[in-house]
């Protein structure tokens, strides 16, 4: 009967614990060199609520600077989100940008390059020489939200020009012990409504997704091991030690209504 008892106790401390394999990420082969520049990282087409980082260089400054509102001015802040959130130009409802002296763009489903070859047409019509004009259009920071079984759970905006799953992974303060890093789920808003994609970071050949690139608005959920609500603990020892509380308490319980 003790060897029983203690035989159940092992098997329960094994099936309980974290292993090694669940909490290690890029598992497998190498990947060829060759394959890595096929991962499928398309523009970014702009949504309603972006905001645009937008600066305008000429040869006639005098002219550049009534386009300019202190977003344009603030080049060497260009990386404070926070500051072109009010400066910046923001991606109303209707998927328009305003523009002093030229009006309304509208950006919606335009990638950032399509974006600044518009506003290159449109000061052509102010300008002598349009062909000196400079125009740079960015992305006020990429900004998204990761939750679930993550270090610090929250928004993050990262002014990158492209922002991987792994650096969103490693910003959010890394995945716990009891996350499930075979089973994290990216949700995407897009023009054509939302989809939701998931992603095991186990493997190597994540970074052959489509996916590996995080997106402006995306949410990314870390969902739990099934640990978590058994409640036993992540290491051998810690699931050892729950059961062996819990078979205790039992025993105890039982004599003592033997003995009542």
């Amino acid at each position: 009967m003790k060897k029983l008892l203690l035989y159940v106790l092992f098997l329960g401390s094994l099936s309980s614990c974290v292993s090694t394999k669940q909490m290690t990420y890029f598992q497998g082969e190498p990947i060829e060199k060759s394959d890595i520049y096929k991962l499928n990282n398309e523009p970014y087409r702009l949504q309603v609520n972006d905001i645009l980082y937008i600066d305008i260089k000429a040869e006639n400054a005098e002219i550049v600077s009534l386009f300019k509102t202190q977003a344009g001015n603030q080049t060497g802040n260009a990386n404070q989100a926070g500051g072109l959130y009010f400066s910046g130009y923001a991606v109303d409802r209707h998927g328009n940008i305003r523009i002093p002296y030229i009006g309304e763009i509208n950006v919606l489903g335009y990638t950032e390059n399509e974006v600044r070859k518009k506003i290159e047409f449109e000061l052509g019509t102010f300008l002598k020489n349009p062909e000196l004009v400079f125009v740079t259009v960015k992305l006020a920071g990429i900004r998204f939200v990761v939750t679930g079984e993550v270090g610090s759970p929250g928004t993050v905006n990262l002014t990158q020009n492209e922002v991987s799953i792994i650096d969103a992974i490693a910003n959010a303060g890394e995945i716990t012990q009891l996350g499930n890093r075979e089973n994290v789920l990216l949700i995407r808003k897009t023009l054509d409504g939302v989809k939701k994609y998931s992603m095991d970071l186990t493997k190597i050949d994540i970074f052959e997704s489509e996916n590996f690139y995080v997106q402006p608005n995306d949410i990314i959920y870390v969902a739990p091991l099934k640990q978590k609500s058994w409640g036993t603990g992540t290491t051998g020892l810690q699931s050892f030690s729950t059961v062996v509380t819990v078979l205790s308490f039992l025993v105890s319980s039982v004599l003592l209504v033997k003995n009542l």
